[in-house]
């Protein structure tokens, strides 16, 4: 039977002066939070940072990515956390109506080109 696993991998910038804050606000995701990522299918997931710039490096694996993106940004706790969230991001190249795009909306997904199991 075929792997139907997608793995993802994505970049996000954080404002160099509020990386220590974003670490701390990860201490105690909202359970509410972790409960919605579970069941819309992302699973083991990472998020790695680099504390000289900001740089956050998150994974992810998900049957269907797009799918657990839609079911997440149908949930009023993902609207939540990103909006609590997004004064830790640096403003993206692109912004939604005068509040900016929210965290999630602004992920520079990786290509894949290789894969050891």
């Amino acid at each position: 039977m075929p792997d139907t696993t997608e793995r993802v991998c994505f970049l996000l910038a954080l404002r160099p002066d509020r990386i220590d804050d974003y670490l701390a606000a990860h201490t105690t995701v909202w359970p509410d939070m972790l409960d919605s990522l579970r069941e819309a299918g992302w699973t083991n997931y990472s998020l790695f940072v680099r504390p000289e710039d900001g740089l956050v490096v998150g994974y992810l694996e998900t049957p269907d990515f797009a799918k657990a993106q839609a079911a997440m940004a149908a949930t009023e706790v993902n609207a939540r956390w990103q909006a609590t969230m997004a004064e830790y991001f640096q403003a993206p190249a692109t912004v939604r109506g005068d509040q900016g795009a929210l965290p999630d909306e602004t992920m520079h997904r990786l290509t894949e080109y290789f894969h050891l199991d």
